[in-house]
């Protein structure tokens, strides 16, 4: 096996050579100076669309095509001349060089690249989406998709019909959360309570239901393990709020009180009416929870004030014994650290606790089935130079050969198939594949362009490593396999423990109030709001007297008139319902 491991690699080193000798130097489309710094082509202000004419030529002889993208949010820079990206060049005739969300917000670097007239090929935006198509920088789908089978067929019609903005247009797709064949879902991609493994092995796997029994557990562990073996102190609790993501202090409040996430605004089923979450009895216990929990040295005292980088360092040393969350934001980073310090074999992974404010109600943090978000996606822009170039790659990244290569990697080089036909990693590819520096020169997922979850075309193996049952459990770490084990659960799916109920047509509504603008008195509202609870929500948790904090976090959000948001959000909800009938 490892011999043949061997031969695979020599045979891929003489491939990338031959690719060496044809291909230039990367640059970024439109203008770029072929000489020019990683700096400058990953500056949003430079990122001019078109076609590097001499990138090398694909299997089929012909050229291939520099496209360029922007994504507004931070993510992992891959090397020039990244393996995988050699290969999916050579394979589809199209190399995409990514360039991620640095030192701003997504609204600020998207209206930093209209200003300066000329984008990237492919673009999304994030929060900044709408203000792409108000500038009529995007490329409208509709003549094109027919063309494409593969894209088409990621929605029906009728989900399709649900990305039409305006004026009757498709100008972008959300890649995310769309299974293809049958769901094999090992993790809990969505918000929790989380919490280290070693937490709960300490008191013998209790039965974590409410906040309060959380807070408690943290509380005593604390107190009997101050610090980590290697003397460093511990932190029981961490918010993190920069930003957008003051997501991970706003949002638990619905989901306490037995809600998915809406986002925005709880939908009351049994009366079909918005309510709002930010102002419910149970958002009030939760922060005064969190407020003792502050004044109590419990909760980080530098949350407030924490970067995102910051917050990441921190959950990396495995000194964070819990924190609210959504698994994306953090997992794919922090876990591969433990695996590589070891910090996993000593149990500071972290499983999620699907928590609500008392016992006995309903637990909504995991939806089941697919959740379609509208608001954002990948979108072509008109700087463009090939528009069907870039939606015949948008394609192939849907061919089963690509994604295999983009999500599995290489056969005999990052996994393995056994004689029935499935995929799996050794141990040392695990390693492998959890290392910063082999992932920035060998791996390319472009995890932004499109993309399945499910089953493999196949009918076999999972279309991603992170939901292949066997490779699953295989690379689980003891003390995870011990507390899954305690709890009589196999995945972290069951681990959140959520009831399972099907969501409505309208969900989610953030699909919805992510594009409001302040053209409308809704958008208006809702952006204040925005603003007074990125301002209150670290004040009142720091409060010394948390009554007097809370009401004049009242106070400022009422003035922000959120029934115009909230008389908004029901009109939609009420045609989304009324669609539906």
């Amino acid at each position: 096996m490892r011999e043949d491991k061997r031969m695979k690699r020599k045979k891929l080193t003489a491939l990338l050579l031959t690719v060496a000798m044809t291909a230039s130097v990367l640059v970024g489309c439109g203008g770029g100076d072929a000489g020019g710094s990683t700096e400058t082509m990953g500056s949003p202000e430079t990122e001019g669309g078109g076609l590097d004419e001499t990138a090398g030529t694909s299997e089929g002889g012909k050229e291939i095509i520099d496209f360029t993208m922007f994504i507004a949010m931070p993510g992992p820079e891959i090397n020039d001349g990244n393996e995988i990206q050699e290969i999916i060049a050579q394979k589809t005739g199209v190399r995409v060089k990514e360039t991620w969300l640095t030192g701003q917000t997504a609204a600020e670097a998207v209206g930093t690249i209209i200003a300066g007239g000329e984008y990237p090929d492919f673009i999304d935006g994030g929060d900044g989406q709408m203000a792409l198509y108000d500038a009529d920088a995007l490329v409208a789908w509709d003549d094109y998709l027919d063309k494409y089978p593969k894209l088409k067929e990621m929605y029906s019609d009728e989900e399709w019909d649900r990305f039409r903005q305006a004026d009757g247009k498709i100008y972008w797709a959300n890649i995310f959360q769309n299974t293809y064949g049958e769901s094999k879902a090992t993790t809990h991609n969505d918000e929790a309570f989380w919490i280290q493994a070693k937490v709960l092995a300490w008191d013998n796997y209790p039965e974590i239901k409410t906040l309060d029994q959380y807070f408690d557990l943290l509380e005593r562990y604390a107190e009997a393990n101050p610090a980590m073996e290697d003397g460093t102190e511990i932190i029981p609790y961490t918010i993190l709020c920069e930003d957008w993501r003051y997501f991970c202090i706003e949002n638990a409040g619905q989901f306490l009180d037995g809600y998915p996430n809406d986002g925005s605004v709880i939908v009351n089923t049994d009366t079909m009416k918005i309510e709002d979450y930010n102002t419910s009895d149970t958002t009030q216990r939760y922060l005064k929870k969190l407020n003792e929990e502050y004044n109590k040295g419990i909760v980080d005292h530098e949350f407030a004030t924490q970067t995102y980088d910051e917050y990441i360092a921190k959950l990396s040393t495995g000194r964070v014994l819990g924190m609210c969350d959504q698994w994306w934001d953090f997992a794919y980073t922090v876990n591969d650290v433990f695996k590589q310090q070891g910090l996993d074999l000593k149990g500071c992974n972290y499983v999620p606790l699907g928590l609500t404010i008392d016992e006995g109600m309903d637990n909504m943090w995991h939806t089941y089935g697919d959740t379609q978000n509208t608001a954002n996606g990948v979108a072509i822009t008109t700087s463009c130079k090939d528009v069907d170039a870039a939606f015949q790659f948008l394609e192939d990244c849907l061919d089963q050969e690509i994604h295999d290569l983009r999500y599995w990697g290489i056969e005999g080089v990052d996994y393995m198939v056994d004689e029935d036909g499935l995929y799996y990693r050794t141990e040392e590819q695990r390693m492998q594949c959890a290392n910063t520096e082999y992932k920035a020169s060998h791996l390319c997922n472009y995890s932004y362009l499109p993309q399945y979850l499910g089953t493999s075309r196949d009918g076999k193996n999972a279309m991603q490593p992170t939901e292949q049952t066997s490779e699953f459990f295989a690379s689980l770490a003891q003390p995870l396999v011990d507390c899954f084990n305690a709890y009589g659960v196999t995945t972290y799916v069951e681990m959140v423990g959520s009831v399972d109920k099907e969501t409505g047509p309208w969900f989610p509504m953030y699909s919805y109030s992510n594009n409001m603008t302040t053209e409308t008195p809704g958008g208006v509202a809702w952006t204040k709001m925005g603003e007074v609870k990125h301002e209150w929500l670290p004040k009142v948790v720091m409060s010394d007297s948390f009554d007097s904090a809370w009401s004049d976090y009242m106070t400022a959000y009422s003035a922000c008139a959120p029934e115009d948001f909230l008389s908004e959000m029901q009109a939609e909800l009420d045609r989304r319902a009324g669609q539906a009938q």
